[in-house]
Formats: C-alpha cells, structure tokens, sequence
C-alpha cells in the first residue's frame, strides 16, 4: 500500500464518519420560550425545518411561527398528523399555529407531501412541583 493509498483511504473514512455524524448523530431540540403564558418558537422553512426537534411543556398553549422562506409546493402546507392540526404556509410569509399539547409525548410533523420532517416533543407537565414533600 503506498503513501497515496494511506491517504485516499483516511479521507474516505473522515468524510464517512462526517456524513454518518450529519445524519445519524444527536439533534439538538430547540426549548420553546415562554412568553406572556404561551410558548413561542420560530421555525424557518427553507428546503426544510430549522429547528426540525421542538421541545414544549404540556398544557401550556403553543404557537409555532413558521417563517416560510420558499414557494415550493412541498412546503405549502404543515400538518401534525398526531394532533389533527394542518395549516397552509403562503411563500415567504409567517404563519402561526396555535394549539394546546394535551398528553405527553413525541409528535411528528411534516409537510402536505410528507417529505420534509420535524419532531415536536411534549414534555409532561411537572404536577409535583408546586407541592411539598410530606414529612
């Protein structure tokens, strides 16, 4: 094997371990803010949702601002197949969708033609954090 070989060979093991990384590896959840009692995160939609892994507290109301930043057909359209909610995304406008997360749980969205998906987490609400521990 020869130097050349030892290179071309560490290259292609770089770029597959890069793209397995890139594809496989952990997403990092956007936390949604909570702001005047509603939790609000902003999801831009360009060839995809940026952040595709939404994290919201249970019984808290929910808007989600899409900020639609393409006229492609895909992308017309969210729907939360889970929670029976779709909304319309006109091109290059922000729509928001609001909605109440009534049960705990991972929710898939995607777009009208199911190509482009998100994850939206639904983390139970915290009962026991108003009450004191009994003596």
């Amino acid at each position: 094997m020869s130097a050349a070989d030892v290179v071309v060979l560490a290259v292609t093991v770089a770029a597959l371990v890069g793209l397995g990384w890139f594809f496989f590896g952990p997403r990092r959840a956007r936390t949604a803010r909570l702001e005047d009692g509603v939790q609000r995160v902003e999801v831009t939609v360009r060839g995809g949702y940026s952040p595709d892994l939404i994290r919201v507290r249970q019984g808290v109301p929910v808007e989600l601002v899409f900020d639609r930043q393409e006229s492609g057909d895909c992308t017309s359209r969210v729907v939360f197949a889970d929670l029976q909610l779709s909304a319309a995304l006109p091109a290059y406008e922000r729509t928001t969708v609001r909605f109440g997360p009534g049960e705990a749980g991972s929710f898939g969205f995607a777009c009208g033609m199911n190509m482009i998906h998100g994850t939206l987490l639904v983390e139970p609400a915290d009962h026991a954090a108003g009450a004191e521990a009994p003596t």
